[in-house]
């Protein structure tokens, strides 16, 4: 009688977990993401405006575009108030949109992945891959897929997220576990992956340019980290699977929202015709990609190295080759299935995806002034040439100065995340900087990759933040910004500490950061 008294009394929540809930009470209460913006840039101008005036500075080296010749370069924060701030002011705003390649990249990708999700393609696809993948490795699987996504920049964005939610719906799984699962590998493990992508090449050229200020003869390749790239690969999988089973999915309790429907996942003979007209097209596309691709003269190659990674058009048109798979595959999979019968049956759901984007277009008006702003103020590169200044002076040896430039890092990536913007602000400051205190280049690289990328899945000011927080509300309505925060906070500092433990770990034993190491 004793033993069933004590299972009637409700569980006793832990500190992690009074935090956790606090968070996400104190965070859902904020205003909406549009206001927070408009007050963040707000801010920003009032700090612009008293930095100005004290006259803050920073001056580093950097190399003169037109001679090659290393310079001191002194950059001042610049007001957004004075003459000149206000005409930029003024004069800016729609150029700060349309140069805002997000929105592009949105636009694009889900003009494929919404006719695709309409036309029934993404539900047969999900229960299709639930039967041939054994329920103890869907985690996994999903966290993989969206570490390895960033070969396609940031598709896995739109499309691998909510992919993850309604994987776990369908299972009767929560789904914002599965939605934390696929955010936490596309975002928390965007720095690494196991093949060479995009972001390497314009991380390696931007790192060459930094190396040249102290060493013109010296050049990383794109592979320099690729060693500790694919180990890292795996070690964010591993982690990410771990919380999302063992912490995240059980806080998150039982699911009270409407079942998927199909939970026995059979596929009907229909879905079955329509899946493999979409797999017909799939190849059809991949044989022309290939052939526009592999022989020398292909267009898709670099027209003057014929390169197919560094600054090729096969890498760079990731997002266009998005939306074809997409809309081939759906309208194929529709014309198969019979969801799809005539030309109506494919704009609809088109232009019901752009209008249900309406709401996230706006958002991303303001958070494109604020990025463009932030940028003007000078605020970033003054911050972070003085944090170089204190790691400097702080007499510290290479492993405390490599887990300082994670923190410095960490620090950045809240207000400036996305992968290259805070490296072409980082790299001319501290790869020359570690180069004279006897750290290679390729260190310095590898522990940007690892402060980089946790930080995405926390900080509200990383542009697809408010997308992942629509994609919540589909199966909680009242989710909000501290839903998302609360939710991936524990991947966040659990990564930040492991990750970082594993840099030093490669780092003092000397293995190779990748294969010209």
């Amino acid at each position: 009688m004793a033993s069933k008294d004590t299972a009637l009394k409700p569980q006793k929540k832990s500190v992690l977990e009074k935090f956790l809930t606090g968070v996400e009470v104190v965070g859902d209460k904020v205003p909406h993401p549009a206001v927070i913006f408009l007050i963040l840039i707000g801010v920003v101008m009032v700090l612009s405006v008293i930095f100005s005036v004290a006259g803050a500075s920073a001056t580093f080296q950097s190399a003169n575009i037109v001679t090659g010749e290393i310079e001191d370069v002194t950059t001042k924060v610049r007001s957004l108030l004075d003459a000149d701030g206000i005409r930029f002011l003024f004069t800016s705003m729609v150029t700060n949109f349309t140069n805002f390649g997000v929105v592009g990249v949105i636009l694009v990708a889900m003009l494929g992945v919404g006719l695709a999700e309409e036309a029934g393609l993404i539900s047969a696809l999900i229960r299709k891959l639930v039967l041939v993948t054994h329920p103890s490795m869907i985690t996994f699987v999903i966290v993989l897929l969206g570490v390895i996504s960033s070969i396609a920049t940031d598709a896995g964005y739109m499309v691998l997220i909510p992919l993850g939610a309604a994987i776990y719906h369908s299972l009767g799984r929560h789904p914002l576990a599965g939605l934390a699962a696929a955010f936490s590998g596309v975002a928390a493990g965007f720095g690494v992956n196991v093949l060479i992508t995009p972001l390497d090449g314009m991380l390696t050229e931007v790192t060459n340019e930094a190396i040249h200020m102290m060493d013109p003869a010296r050049n990383l390749d794109v592979t320099a980290n690729l060693y500790f790239s694919i180990a890292s690969t795996v070690l964010v999988a591993i982690i990410c699977t771990v919380l999302t089973d063992k912490f995240v999915e059980p806080r998150l309790g039982v699911y009270e929202g409407p079942s998927a429907g199909h939970e026995d996942g059979v596929i009907s003979l229909e879905e079955k015709k329509g899946l493999r007209w979409a797999l017909y097209t799939a190849i059809g596309i991949a044989a022309v990609v290939l052939l526009l691709s592999l022989p020398s003269w292909g267009p898709l190659r670099n027209p003057d190295t014929g390169s197919l990674i560094v600054a090729a058009p096969l890498l760079e048109s990731i997002i266009f080759l998005v939306m074809i798979v997409f809309l081939g595959c759906g309208t194929a999979y529709g014309l198969g299935a019979g969801t799809i019968k005539n030309s109506m049956d494919i704009i609809n759901p088109i232009v019901k995806t752009f209008a249900n984007l309406a709401g996230l277009i706006f958002l991303l008006l303001v958070i494109a002034q604020f990025i463009a702003y932030f940028a003007y103020t000078n605020l970033a590169t003054v911050g972070a040439v003085g944090m170089a200044d204190w790691l400097e002076s702080s007499g510290f040896g290479p492993v405390p100065l490599l887990i300082g430039f994670v923190i410095v890092t960490l620090i950045i990536d809240i207000l400036m995340p996305g992968g290259l913007p805070a490296w072409a602000i980082l790299a001319p400051i501290f790869v020359p900087l570690f180069m004279r205190l006897g750290i290679d280049p390729e260190a310095v690289l590898a522990a940007y990759r690892v402060g980089d990328s946790p930080m995405n899945i926390v900080t509200p000011l990383m542009p697809y933040f408010a997308m992942i927080v629509v994609f919540a509300q589909k199966y909680r309505p009242k989710s909000g910004v501290g839903t998302i925060v609360a939710m991936m906070l524990p991947y966040t500092v659990v990564l930040v500490v492991v990750w970082t433990a594993f840099l030093v770990l490669w780092f003092v034993t000397g293995i190779p950061w990748g294969p010209a190491s």
